[in-house]
């Protein structure tokens, strides 16, 4: 019989070979982390493990609050400096909480009077809430829940893509190419669905609309999503899509404030929509002075210039 020795040792010898000739090797680098939240964190001890344990839309001090503002969710940029100037101006209020959910989203946790997230359950009741100027004339007329309203910003659309715009895209029609995966709002979620629509119909007629809101779902080349102001974004920079519809200031965010590697491709006047977003002072605000207080301040020159910071344009 021959002795196993031999071969055990160029068994050793041929595994340390190996892990030499890999060490030696070039590794990969790391893919970047792009995961949400994107703005700065409230003080505190600093725990969170995205994507498992991370909160991105819901802001501030949910207990005992002395404020509660339900935002449009792709208005969550601002949140931060917003808060941060509007403390400023009114010393008086520091427990701020705020929700940037999608709007039809906080219309539900209105009526219903209850969130579940994940593990958490919210019963707050907001003080102010704002959406686009249909929307809130639409709640009025069903709930009638607002004492005032007031026209703060406008944005319009525009398409994100991967830095270099790899697929060439240049404007609506190409989101109906069989090679272009779309991450595109669920209309059942989100009102922006409704304004993309429509360009996609001025861009390609009914056409356009059917094979990117139907086709391309069924075969998968359209994602819908759930909460597009974050999924969106995620997808372009993660590779998972190619192009997002978004809202200019979304783009704006990624590109030109946070240098995240994406573009902007601009959606010609004929075709866009341009949102109008309207704060509006519930009727039953449990913190009534603070609701009055916080619309006045919408109006000021220091919430204006917060707004402007990140791409908004004047309602006014």
């Amino acid at each position: 019989m021959r002795p196993l020795f031999p071969r055990l040792w160029l068994a050793i010898i041929s595994c340390a070979l190996a892990f030499g000739a890999s060490a030696a090797a070039p590794q990969a680098a790391p893919s970047p982390d792009f995961l949400p939240p994107w703005n700065p964190p409230p003080e505190g001890l600093q725990f969170s493990v995205p994507p498992f344990d991370a909160i991105a839309d819901l802001h501030g001090d949910i207990v005992d609050p002395q404020l509660v503002v339900f935002f449009a969710g792709n208005q969550f940029m601002v949140v931060h400096d917003l808060v941060a100037a509007f403390k400023q101006a009114h010393p008086q209020y520091q427990r701020i909480f705020v929700e940037t959910l999608p709007p039809g989203i906080l219309a539900k946790q209105i009526e219903s009077g209850v969130l579940v997230m994940g593990n958490l359950r919210i019963a707050l009741k907001p003080d102010v809430y704002t959406a686009g100027k249909g929307a809130i004339a639409e709640k009025q007329k069903q709930h009638d829940w607002f004492a005032d309203t007031y026209d703060y910003a406008r944005n319009p659309l525009a398409i994100l893509v991967a830095r270099g715009n790899p697929k060439h895209i240049e404007g609506l029609k190409d989101l109906g190419r069989a090679d272009v995966r779309v991450s595109m709002p669920n209309p059942a979620w989100e009102g922006i669905a409704r304004q993309i629509e429509a360009g996609y119909r001025k861009a390609g007629g009914d056409a356009l609309d059917h094979t990117i809101m139907q086709t391309k779902v069924a075969d998968g080349t359209t994602f819908l999503t759930h909460i597009h102001h974050r999924q969106s974004p995620l997808r372009v920079l993660q590779g998972e899509s190619d192009a997002a519809p978004v809202w200019s200031t979304e783009a704006y965010f990624q590109q030109q404030i946070l240098h995240h590697p994406v573009d902007t491709v601009a959606i010609p006047a004929a075709q866009n929509a341009v949102a109008t977003y309207t704060a509006a002072r519930m009727k039953n605000a449990p913190h009534g002075q603070a609701a009055k207080d916080f619309m006045a301040f919408m109006q000021s020159p220091a919430a204006q210039a917060v707004y402007r910071k990140y791409g908004f344009q004047s309602a006014h």
